[in-house]
């Protein structure tokens, strides 16, 4: 890549928050969708970090929650790639406190007077044309070194109403392809999006920004001083935990919560955008998802086990067992092993509500799947009923669960695959496939997988209280609490899925 005047590295920011509720029963709160393969073999967030790796860029920088953190770190891993820091956001404060995070943590990394550019992009968008984006990055590059606050404006081929969309103006400067912005556009009626269409010059927002740290950082404190303060304390306090930077949870907590857009880019004298066509897409909604998919000649778009008759412009994914429609059209339908969504295509937007209602009830596969990621691995639900439940552990090589113990129920281990080293009150062995021990309740144990391959097991628990919250842990290596449980959905939750 060459980045013309501005010839330093650029910096990706990586912001990996929301749920992605439009598209459960597969985007979940606790897995969302940019760690979900929906494009691909990749998951979005993996092919948002590939798009950014090698010459002219510098290694990412990685904003999530903190119930995330693990899945961030696994995913990475797996992906061969190593992040210049991944910093744990307490609590959703929107996107513009998320970049002033990334500014202060970068402008603070280097030398006095150094300005680094910021590369900003969600962590859960599908761009299908890699090659394209990274020249229009290219592109904006020199205006964003001098000054210009960049975004870039896909060209639209619909007249979409599900996006905002950004007026261009004339030239913005003496920079190639770059051009001022006019004016932002909230998400119009289909009426007006034609007429933006048929006008030209309207591009959809994409919401990916190209800036220099210092720029943003002024520009936000000049509109917003109270949420540059609030980001400065956070980061200040911030703590070291493993290798992540967990901010200042109070600090953070007083900065209000607004986007870009609406905090900076609409208010700025210095917008510029880039028109890119690069097969972008929010997959927003599994209309999106359909459309961005791979069709059969009745236009169905189809994943895992699907059989399909007198069925047109469909979307079927099947993650679990095998789903068969018949006669139907424009309709979606997406099973898990514990929900089935079935939808009108054309109404996908409407799964938000479902979600909505799930929560009200208070059930719990708006949050969860049966399958739960931990630091150590996963564990996945497979029966449950009175005083019993039966889940499936699988520990990868080398990891460990914590040092702990349950007071209401007891656990009884069956080795599966793999080799487990067991410690169980003073005593620690190894277990191989199909052997099994027995943990008393208020024994004091723990599990591991010395091993090179996955250890897999299965684990009953018997007892009066099986809820995740029966833990007291003692010793942990992944910086979690000792002799308590986490939220649910937090990676290092309770109980560690089994412990």
């Amino acid at each position: 890549m060459d980045t013309d005047g501005a010839s330093r590295l650029i910096c990706p920011v990586i912001l990996s928050g929301g749920t992605g509720s439009r598209l459960w029963p597969l985007s979940r709160a606790g897995y969302p969708k940019q760690f979900l393969p929906l494009a691909g073999d990749r998951t979005l967030f993996q092919d948002t970090v590939a798009r950014v790796a090698g010459p002219g860029f510098a290694a990412p920088l990685v904003i999530c929650n903190d119930d995330h953190r693990f899945i961030v770190a696994e995913q990475l891993r797996s992906a061969g790639a190593e992040a210049r820091a991944i910093v744990l956001e307490p609590v959703g404060r929107n996107t513009a406190p998320a970049a002033a995070i990334a500014a202060l943590h970068l402008v603070g990394e280097t030398e006095d007077g150094d300005d680094p550019v910021m590369l900003i992009m969600p962590s859960d968008h599908r761009i299908a044309e890699p090659d394209a984006f990274r020249a229009a990055v290219d592109r904006a590059a020199p205006a964003a070194a001098a000054g210009a606050l960049v975004t870039f404006g896909i060209t639209p081929d619909r007249p979409e109403t599900g996006y905002g969309y950004i007026k261009a103006a004339g030239p913005f400067g003496a920079h190639d392809g770059v051009s001022a912005v006019e004016r932002f556009v909230e998400k119009p009626d289909a009426e007006i999006a034609a007429g933006y269409l048929a006008a030209g010059g309207y591009h959809w927002n994409s919401g990916i920004f190209l800036v220099s740290a210092r720029r943003y950082l002024d520009e936000l404190t000049a509109w917003c001083p109270d949420m540059v303060a609030a980001c400065r304390a956070a980061l200040d306090g911030a703590a070291a935990d493993l290798t992540f930077c967990r901010l200042d949870a109070e600090a953070f907590a007083r900065s209000p919560a607004d986007s870009i857009d609406y905090a900076v880019m609409e208010r700025t004298a210095h917008a510029a955008v880039v028109p890119v066509a690069m097969g972008w897409s929010d997959l927003g909604a599994w209309s999106a998802v359909w459309d961005a998919g791979a069709k059969d000649a009745a236009g169905n778009a189809t994943r895992g086990d699907v059989i399909l008759h007198d069925t047109r412009n469909a979307y079927v994914r099947a993650e679990h067992g095998l789903v068969a429609v018949a006669g139907l059209d424009d309709v979606v339908v997406v099973a898990t092993d514990d929900a089935v969504l079935v939808a009108d295509r054309r109404r996908a937007q409407d799964v938000k509500a479902l979600v909505e209602r799930l929560k009200a009830d208070g059930r719990s596969e708006q949050d969860l799947h049966t399958t739960v990621h931990r630091p150590w691995g996963s564990y996945r639900g497979v029966d449950r009923g009175e005083r019993f439940q039966v889940k499936r552990l699988t520990v990868a090589p080398g990891e460990r669960l914590s040092l702990q113990m349950h007071h209401h129920r007891a656990e009884h281990w069956v080795v599966v695959s793999g080799t487990a080293r067991v410690t169980r009150g003073s005593e620690t062995f190894l277990l191989g496939e199909n052997q099994s021990t027995y943990i008393p309740m208020g024994e004091v144990h723990r599990l591991e997988n010395p091993g090179k391959l996955p250890l897999h097991l299965i684990e009953v628990q018997s007892g009066s209280y099986l809820e995740e919250d029966d833990i007291v842990r003692f010793e942990d290596g992944y910086g979690r609490h000792p002799g308590g449980a986490e939220s649910p959905a937090g990676q290092g939750g309770p109980g560690e899925g089994a412990a």
